[in-house]
């Protein structure tokens, strides 16, 4: 699959390329497993040296980075059985060779030897004003990485020049891709965007595998052998450690529409607030919906997974495990099927917010409710430069929708913003070509 879509990220770190003239350029990529941060990176300069930080012995991790390093034609000179020594001798090196250093799963330096990180601080100011390099990190354990970088006792804290945090594909590259493959239809869209979430790898496994519609989609992510099927487990245990059982039960109830704090507890029978906290603010795999004029403090509030495949795995494949473990794979194929098209609904709404913000013409885009779950819509945009209000109700199909319905459960909106402009609509997919 040809590159897609990296050009603001690509040209930032060209900048950091062209600045590592005058000193040290140090930059930070981060993101969540499978989005690309490798592929961008080592786009950038074919010539780069690239370390993957493997978990093993640091003596052996040496002698493998040695090796590439002769590979790559850099003399070596002695014995370099240490990072602290290897990263000195590239420090040096790049004084009147200029080099790029890639190092990727950074994160993983703390189960090797975590006194790498302050042997990387003291060389890097030491060595910085002189040497010409461009060092970038990448990591994909978002809370080790934020921990590393962000928090104010480490030793790393402060000394990234530039940051990137990379995002999944957006809905008008998901459209681009499925428009390079003939595959376009706005359902394909829906459901590339609903299964794959713009997650780079899955976009690519699913265009290798020519599954470009839900059914197929399905078909291949339940298989034998299938690498999805695991891929939960694989992205997130690392993350959550010994509670990880914890932390799946609450997501899977997250994807299963139980999406507030007390719904969840009073499944679980447990207080589950700083579960809650940390899976938003450490890991970053919820957030926290309220409604679009709500207030800060405000209770009123739900959550929702950010990461799309994620929900789609605790919603079929967490859920229904005994299915996989049975090796009953049609079973389960046969309870997606007819599950997904009320599930994709949700999704929807979400691919038309993200097409509204992609519009850059409004100020706050988010969904509207009152206490107890009354008179809900879907999408409420709000333009305050020009005071125009947007309203619309989203459904598969636009006949089962009811205007006088939306007018009834915007009053209270209404009166609020009743200087506006307001224009109501009902969105279903055949919708998706006006944006």
């Amino acid at each position: 699959m040809k590159f897609y879509n990296r050009e603001n990220e690509l040209a930032l770190l060209q900048k950091a390329e062209h600045l590592r003239e005058k000193r040290g350029i140090f930059s930070l990529i981060i993101g969540r497993r499978r989005v690309g941060k490798t592929a961008l990176a080592t786009r950038l300069n074919k010539d780069a040296l690239y370390f993957f930080i493997s978990k093993k012995d640091e003596k052996l991790l040496c002698e493998e980075f040695v090796e590439e390093l002769k590979n790559q034609n850099v003399k070596i000179f002695g014995k370099l059985e240490k990072f602290e020594e290897l990263f000195q001798y590239l420090l040096h090196q790049s004084k009147t060779t200029p080099l790029t250093l890639i190092v990727d799963e950074f994160q993983d330096f703390y189960k090797i030897n975590p006194s790498i990180f302050s042997s990387i601080q003291k060389l890097w100011d030491r060595y910085k004003d002189n040497a010409k390099m461009h060092l970038i990190v990448c990591g994909s354990v978002y809370s080790l990485m934020k921990k590393i970088f962000e928090h104010e006792k480490e030793p790393l804290f402060g000394r990234a020049d530039f940051k990137i945090d990379l995002k999944p594909f957006n809905v008008k590259v998901l459209k681009e891709i499925l428009h390079d493959y003939n595959a376009y239809s706005p359902l394909n869209l829906l459901d590339f965007y609903t299964i794959t979430g713009g997650v780079a790898k899955y976009v690519e496994l699913m265009a290798l595998y020519e599954a470009f519609d839900g059914k197929k989609m399905i078909e291949e992510i339940v298989s034998p052998l299938s690498l999805f099927l695991d891929e939960g487990k694989n992205r997130l245990i690392e993350e959550f450690g010994k509670e990880y059982t914890t932390y799946f039960s609450i997501l899977s109830l997250i994807a299963s529409s139980k999406t507030s704090r007390s719904e969840i507890e009073s499944i679980l029978q447990k207080n589950i607030s700083g579960h809650l906290e940390r899976l938003e603010k450490e890991y970053a795999i919820i957030r926290t919906i309220k409604p679009i004029d709500a207030k800060p403090n405000s209770k009123l509030q739900k959550y929702e997974i950010v990461d799309n495949f994620l929900s789609f795995w605790f919603r079929f494949i967490y859920k229904y495990q005994s299915y996989i473990e049975a090796e009953n794979y049609e079973a389960l194929q046969r309870v997606i099927f007819r599950d997904y098209p009320t599930y994709r609904g949700k999704f929807l709404e979400k691919l038309f917010a993200e097409l509204l913000k992609l519009q850059k013409k409004y100020t706050k885009i988010g969904r509207y409710w009152e206490r107890g779950n009354k008179n809900e819509i879907d999408i409420v945009a709000i333009d305050e430069e020009n005071k125009e209000l947007f309203i619309a109700e989203v459904k598969i199909d636009k006949k089962r929708a009811n205007t006088n319905k939306l007018l009834l459960k915007a009053t209270k909106l209404l009166h609020r913003y009743k200087e506006y402009n307001t224009t109501f609509e009902i969105l279903s997919i055949d919708d998706i070509e006006k944006f």
